[in-house]
């Protein structure tokens, strides 16, 4: 009924031209904030998600690996969207040598379009009217709120909202050139070249993680990611600084020819990820930022999924805030959404960033040396802390590097 219901929407036309809040995105940030503002306020506002694709028909452009722990406490976990459990991750140096943290069930590997599906039916069945096939192509403030411009089916729209919920992704230009929002996060803070493949054919652990380290990935990483454990999601994240003469898809397919040459590559994707942390307002005139476009990604591990979820509802509950108000302290619930996030996550995002310079300046050689004496221990003794220390240890020099980090 469910299916049937959300395909009926993405036919036919709006059902309104005004809105309490238009959310602008469909990611994890924006289905989070529309199921969160649907469920907070049910019927009493009208809540609009758009997107021009519907988030669960194409592929997902990231990886699929998430805290089990940090997800329950945000999304029920359904074993429907849970493609694999994860036991650990091997962070693996230039030559080879890997070390290996591990945890029993520590994490889960989704079905990214079941997940997403799963959130779009829940803002539907919490009152959230959902539009799949509409396309945002500019905001316009105006006295008593905002103007989006929308296309959908090939007519153009104009909707109008009291409040806006900017879900669009890293670098989009929604919020540019736009006075009265000067200032604010432009989700363009840190964004980086990253690249991954689906295959199979690859030797793995489809309980495992691997993290491959070096100049190979000049101020970033590889990865492996199990799938369902024939396939896996192969891959690399480079520093926006680095400037590589040869094209990316050239690079991750030699990487892949090289190491693993029995693989099959089924499909290739890349683009630009969003791996930054900064002080700028999260909002500003009744527009709230989120996820990716809001920079709400740890910028060594670039991890996004959880941060997007925990934005998109930091944002949804301060939106619900504001439009309760009479107006008198809406400036203050706007400056408190950046508060918010800071406490929960960006406080210690910003002590990563400061630190990334120093990480990526680790070479090959102690990257080697610290994983070769790790290899050496046993599975229980090698935890996150002495994985981190040992990696210290053989480059002090990365300590002060450091400081902000260790602080």
């Amino acid at each position: 009924m469910q299916n049937n219901a959300i395909f009926c929407l993405e036919m036919s036309n709006f059902a309104q031209k005004e809105y309490d809040t238009i959310v602008c995105g469909a990611g994890p940030a924006g289905l989070m904030a529309a199921c969160t503002l649907g469920r907070l306020t049910g019927t009493a506002r009208r809540v609009l998600l758009l997107d021009k694709k519907a988030p669960w028909k194409e592929p997902i452009f990231c990886a699929e690996a998430v805290s089990a722990d940090r997800l329950a406490a945000l999304w029920p976990i359904d074993p429907a969207f849970v493609r694999g459990r994860l036991s650990g991750i091997y962070f693996t140096s230039p030559k080879r040598y890997r070390a290996e943290f591990y945890s029993k069930n520590c994490g889960l590997i989704l079905n990214r379009a079941l997940f997403h599906k799963s959130i779009a039916d829940a803002a539907q069945n919490h009152g959230v009217e959902c539009h799949f096939d509409a396309l945002i192509h500019k905001l316009e403030r105006t006295e008593s709120g905002w103007n989006v411009q929308v296309s959908q089916g090939g007519e153009s729209v104009t909707l109008t909202a009291k409040t806006i919920i900017d879900a669009s992704g890293p670098s989009c230009r929604l919020t540019r050139n736009i006075p009265c929002l000067e200032g604010i996060e432009t989700g363009d803070t840190d964004l980086e070249s990253g690249i991954f493949a689906v295959a199979d054919g690859i030797e793995h652990s489809p309980e495992h993680i691997e993290l491959f380290f070096g100049s190979e990935f000049q101020d970033g990483y590889g990865w492996i990611f199990p799938r369902d454990g024939k396939e896996v999601n192969i891959g690399f994240v480079l520093g926006k600084s680095v400037k590589n003469g040869e094209p990316l898809r050239q690079k991750l397919m030699n990487f892949i020819a090289k190491n693993y040459p029995k693989a099959t590559v089924k499909a290739v994707y890349g683009g630009m990820i969003a791996c930054g942390q900064s002080n700028k307002p999260l909002a500003k005139c009744g527009l709230f930022k989120a996820g990716d476009a809001a920079s709400c990604v740890n910028p060594i591990s670039r991890s996004g999924i959880v941060e997007s979820l925990l934005s998109g509802k930091i944002a949804a509950e301060a939106v619900d805030q504001w439009l309760k108000d009479s107006g008198e302290n809406r400036g203050a619930i706007e400056e408190a959404t950046l508060a918010r996030w800071m406490k929960a996550l960006g406080k210690n995002h910003l002590q990563i960033a400061n630190a990334k310079a120093g990480f990526n300046s680790i070479t090959d050689e102690q990257f080697d040396k610290a994983a070769k004496r790790l290899s050496r221990l046993p599975r229980e003794k090698q935890t996150l802390i002495r994985i981190f220390w040992n990696v210290l240890w053989s480059c002090p020099s990365v300590i002060w590097k450091m400081r902000s980090f260790l602080r």
